[in-house]
Parts: structure tokens; C-alpha cells; sequence
């Protein structure tokens, strides 16, 4: 919303100094943002910085064939690195995750439970064990990146056993790098005892529009510099040890910033109207926060930016924007890993099998998850072979994910130990740390009447509203405390019936409490027609919106308003922790919440939060 960017205090980030036509000079392109074709952007010899000796030596000993291979992740689908599944037969030719990686000598495999890759823990680590093997057992015997997007809360791949938190924008209401980095650190050394050498996250992405449809919680906060303090200390906690077997490559994204759009990347491709000085003021300083950190990895997002880039082309696919800013101005000398080449924003202006060599041309290193792999690695030593891409240049981008592997430990230490892994994932102290971090994310935005903290007087609690397991997640916290617990699913559009069956529980109940998720955006309203009439059945109500904080403006009659930002059982534990006063509420606000009809104005402003 430009209103509510308009609004919004920016920080007193210093301005740099590049613009386009220095940019333009600097990376290749024309005025106009053309690209040269024949040689590339990056065409110093000299090894990038960073680079390891045994980057170096491995280098020297691998074909062209070799080389390209290491550049793609992308998914294999089974649970088993030796079981044939027929997906992987469809797609690449071959039965069973090992033989894709055999066949195509990958760089690294990503993992997501839509692959059937992600059972539990112990699964996970015997899988990468095998894919390990089979990396080392082919090509130039390389180790794998074995990766994911665990970034919590919203995006959460691995669930319970797994310790799980609430994310992004929780965490930014609880305000505290340490808390950030610890969760990371508690997310990094969990990974990787299940084999995961990379984490796609954290999300650095400044979230000023309400109407984002695909960052929204997974961002830390709409103010920069809020989010760049958290970003930092989340790289921190991945990173934190780049020897010990604990440590894990973390990855800033969505570079140049994901944070001010209505349109979701991967159906469509978004353009965000941000100027050089908007960008570097407010877009920039979580990335340039994370790479003054030394994080391993930086992710483009699918994003059109005209007043960076004025040639029309996706963030992914710019020289001004990869090694023009990420590179140039930033300093970034680590890895640039491309968002998913099979999102429909990258479609948009080029064929597929063009777009993993425009990739490269532009200064990426990694791509994920081409939408033909065999057709992207064949148009890619196409270009090289044409002299299109230099092998000068692919060299480079190799050395860089070889020293990432090397850094962290994947070279000396590929295979992890499957018999620990139910002693290091899911720990009771990783449990009670997670839980101390969770309490500090609920916020109280709202309590007209003192309601809150609830006394021995409340004797039974209906629970109702959105989410099946949510609503059970609470009801079974709250049993704990408050044996007469009644629990009605209502779902994201109850219908009137539906309604007047809450109304006639919450009457037969002490407390309703009703959880939203959606509810200032629901189309039809069922969620808000929900609200009113138990907020008009007089008996005490409380809303909890559980992702979206900007919930909490959508209907007057309900006079008691929490966020937890997340949906997630341990936020429902930290909830409940929060409503009988076990534990005094801190969270603050990490974005404003607009009135619903006047986007210009302010319901609740950033940072606010009750306490007692």
C-alpha cells in the first residue's frame, strides 16, 4: 500500500553512491539494460574471495560436464536414496534419488514433504546419508548440498519431532536479536544432525504492504532496521561455527526485496515501484546487514524492478541487480542461489530451457530447481561450448559453492550419525528454549475491560474459529489448566449455521475464546460475521489472530485482541501461558495495523503491545 509506505519511518540508513550508469558500466548491460552477448559480466580470472585450497585443488581436476552439474539443486522424489520411485522415472529417466544424482553429477538436492523426502527425522538423516554416498561414489566425488526452507512459523518443512517455532514477524515482535539468533541456532544444529547443509532462510524481505500475499509473517518487521538487527542475528545462529558438525549455510532472500507487492512470485510476476533511494533505505539493510554478517548464501527473488533495473527483466535474471548491487555495492562475495526456476514468475519473458543461462550470464551460481533438468544442464554446456558463457566464468561460480561446502563442514564431514539423531533433534532443551522465545512473541493489542490475565473464577473456556488442529492444539493446552473445555472447529468460512452454533456454546461457557487467520482480507466475511455475533452474545470474548496481526482491526465488537503470528502448537502453548498469567506479555507490534477502510490510517502502530 503506497499510503502506508508513505507513512512508515524509514531509519536514517546512509545512501550509497552507485546509480544505473555506473551500474551499467560495471556489469555488462547498456544503457537500456541490454545484455552483451559473447562474454560475461564477471570476467576477472582471479579466484572470488573466500575460496578455499581445497576448492582450488578439486577444481582443477573436474570436467566441463562436472562443473555444471554443481551448479543445480533441485528435488529427487522418495523417502530412500535406493528405493525407485516413479517421479523420479517421469522426470529424469532414472528409479531412485541416488541414480539422479549419479546420472546428472548434482551440486545439491532440496527437500520438501510434496517429494515424500520429509517423514521424520531419523528418515531424513538415513536419505541424505544415501545421497551423500552416491555423490561421493560419481563425478568428481563432491559432497552434496543437502537442503530445505525451514524458516519456521508459516514455512515450517519439518514438523514435530522436530523443534518448531512460530517465525519470522513473531520473532519481530519479540525485539531481541538474541532470541532471533538462538532460534536459529536451534533450527541449524537440528538440520543438521538430519544431514541438511543449507537452509534457505532467513526471509530478509521488509514487509511494508499488508496485501502481500506470499511474505507477510515471514518477514521480521516492516521497519529496516528492525529487520536487519534480526536478520543479522539469524545468520549469526546458523553460522555460527564453521567448524563444528552444528553449523549450517544460512541464506538471506529475496533479494532485492520481496516486501511491497500483492502479487505472489510463483503464479505471477510482481513489479515493485520502488526508487534507488526507497531500495537502498528500505529494501536493502536487512541484506546488507546479512552479508556484513558473512552469510554463505544469497537468494533473488522472481521481481521486476524497474527503478533498478529499467530492461524489464526479473531481479534473477539482472546484471544490474546481481553484480551491479548484491555484488558490487553490497560487497557480497559468497554464494547467489536463484529462487525456484520452475515459478511462474520467471516464465514470463523467456523460454525455460533459456533462462538457467541467463541466470548465470546475470551472476547467479545456483539454480534451483530447473523445470527440465536434463534440458537446463544441456543448454548451459551449450553455452559455454558457443562461447556465450565463459567456463572462466562457471569456474567461479563453482569455487564459490565448493568453499560453502568446504566451510561448513560438508567435505570432512559429509555423513552424520543416524543413531544420534533422536538425541539431538527435538531435545528438551531445545524444547524449553524454544518455548522461553515463544512467550516473548504473544502480543495483547487489546483489552478494554481488564480482562486479561485470567483468574481462578474462569471455570470453563469454549474454543472455536480457524484452524482444526489450532483450535485442538489450544483446547488441549487449556484442558491442562481448565478441565471444562468445549472445542468447535468453524474453519475459514463458517457458514450460519456453523455461527449460531458457537454463539449457543460460548453461552454455555465462561470464556470464548475465537482464533482468526485471514479474517480483514475474507472476501465473503464469514470469519467477521463469526466475531460480531459472539462478540455480541454477551459473555467474554477473546480474538486471537493467528498469523496475520492485521486481523485485529476488522470488527469493533470483540474488546479483547491478541497476536501470536503464528499457528503453530507452541504457540498455543505460549498463548495460554499469556491468558491465565503465567507469564507477562512483551511481544510488540513488528508492523502497523491499518484500519480496514482507511489504509492511511492506523488502528494499531508499530511497536505497540499491553502488558502487565
Amino acid at each position: 500500500m503506497a499510503a502506508i509506505f508513505g507513512r512508515r519511518r524509514l531509519g536514517t540508513i546512509a545512501l550509497g553512491t552507485a546509480t544505473l550508469g555506473t551500474l551499467a558500466a560495471a556489469d555488462g548491460t547498456g544503457e537500456r539494460g541490454e545484455r552483451r552477448r559473447g562474454h560475461s559480466a564477471r570476467a576477472d580470472p582471479v579466484p572470488p574471495p573466500r575460496t578455499t585450497e581445497w576448492a582450488l585443488r578439486t577444481l582443477r581436476n573436474m570436467s566441463l560436464r562436472q562443473k555444471v552439474g554443481q551448479l543445480f539443486v533441485t528435488v529427487v522424489y522418495g523417502a530412500d536414496a535406493d528405493a525407485a520411485h516413479p517421479t523420479n522415472r517421469a522426470e529424469y529417466g532414472v528409479a531412485s534419488p541416488a541414480e539422479v544424482v549419479r546420472r546428472y553429477l548434482l551440486g545439491g538436492v532440496i527437500h520438501f514433504s510434496w517429494t515424500d523426502s520429509l517423514h521424520d527425522p531419523g528418515q531424513i538423516a538415513e536419505l541424505s546419508n544415501g545421497l551423500q554416498r552416491a555423490a561421493s561414489g560419481s563425478g568428481a566425488g563432491i559432497p552434496l548440498t543437502i537442503a530445505t526452507d525451514q524458516e519456521q512459523g508459516a514455512v515450517t518443512r519439518i514438523s514435530e519431532p522436530a523443534t518448531v517455532l512460530p517465525g519470522n514477524m513473531a520473532l519481530g515482535a519479540a525485539r531481541d536479536p538474541r532470541l532471533a539468533s538462538r532460534a536459529a541456532r536451534i533450527t541449524g544444529r537440528e538440520l543438521r544432525a538430519m544431514g541438511f547443509t543449507q537452509n534457505f532462510a532467513p526471509v530478509g524481505d521488509v514487509n511494508v504492504n499488508p496485501e502481500n500475499p506470499v511474505i507477510g509473517v515471514r518477514s521480521f518487521a516492516s521497519d529496516p532496521e528492525l529487520a536487519a538487527a534480526l536478520t543479522r542475528a539469524q545468520v549469526r545462529g546458523y553460522q555460527w561455527n564453521a567448524t563444528a558438525r552444528n553449523a549450517i549455510s544460512a541464506t538471506a532472500k529475496h533479494f532485492p526485496g520481496h516486501g511491497d507487492t500483492s502479487v505472489d512470485s510463483h503464479t505471477d510476476l510482481p513489479v515493485i515501484d520502488h526508487d534507488e533511494r526507497q531500495w537502498r533505505r528500505l529494501d536493502a539493510p536487512p541484506f546488507r546487514a546479512a552479508v556484513e554478517e558473512g552469510v554463505d548464501a544469497v537468494m533473488t527473488g522472481h521481481l521486476k524492478f524497474p527503478g533498478l533495473d529499467p530492461s524489464g527483466e526479473p531481479a534473477t535474471l539482472s546484471p544490474r541487480i546481481i553484480t551491479g548491487l548484491l555484488r558490487q555495492e553490497l560487497g557480497f562475495e559468497g554464494v547467489v542461489v536463484t529462487d525456484s526456476l520452475r515459478m511462474e514468475g520467471v516464465h514470463k519473458l523467456h523460454p525455460a530451457e533459456e533462462i538457467p543461462v541467463l541466470a548465470l550470464e546475470a551472476g547467479a551460481d545456483q539454480l534451483l530447481m530447473p523445470e527440465n533438468l536434463p534440458s537446463a544442464i544441456e543448454s548451459v554446456i551449450g553455452a559455454v561450448r558457443s562461447g556465450r558463457l565463459s567456463e572462466r566464468d562457471v569456474d567461479r561460480s563453482v569455487l564459490r559453492i565448493l568453499s560453502m561446502k568446504d566451510r561448513r563442514g560438508s567435505v570432512s564431514n559429509p555423513l552424520v550419525d543416524t543413531g544420534a539423531v533422536g538425541r539431538r533433534v527435538g531435545t528438551p532443551r531445545h524444547r524449553r528454549q524454544a518455548l522461553r522465545i515463544t512467550d516473548d512473541t504473544v502480543t495483547v493489542l487489546r483489552d478494554d475491560a481488564g480482562t486479561l490475565p485470567l483468574g481462578p473464577e474462569v471455570g470453563s473456556v469454549f474454543v472455536t474459529g480457524w484452524g482444526e488442529t489450532t483450535t485442538a492444539a489450544l483446547a488441549a493446552e487449556l484442558e491442562r489448566l481448565r478441565p471444562r473445555t468445549e472445542t468447535l472447529h468453524t474453519g475459514d468460512s463458517p457458514d450460519s449455521g456453523m455461527i449460531i452454533e458457537a454463539v449457543e456454546s460460548a453461552g454455555r461457557h465462561d470464556v470464548t475464546i475465537v482464533l482468526t487467520n485471514g479474517a480483514w482480507r475474507d472476501s465473503g466475511g464469514a470469519q467477521r460475521e463469526l466475531l460480531r455475533a459472539l462478540g455480541s452474545s454477551g459473555k467474554p470474548v477473546i480474538a486471537v489472530a493467528v498469523r496475520d496481526p492485521y486481523d485485529a482491526a476488522c470488527v469493533d465488537d470483540v474488546h479483547v485482541w491478541l497476536a501470536t503470528y503464528s499457528y503453530r502448537k507452541i504457540s498455543m502453548e505460549s498463548l495460554v501461558r499469556v491468558l491465565f498469567g503465567r507469564v507477562s506479555p512483551t511481544g510488540r507490534l513488528p508492523v502497523p495495523v491499518p484500519e480496514p477502510d482507511r489504509p492511511d490510517r492506523e488502528r494499531y502502530r508499530f511497536g505497540h503491545g499491553i502488558t502487565w
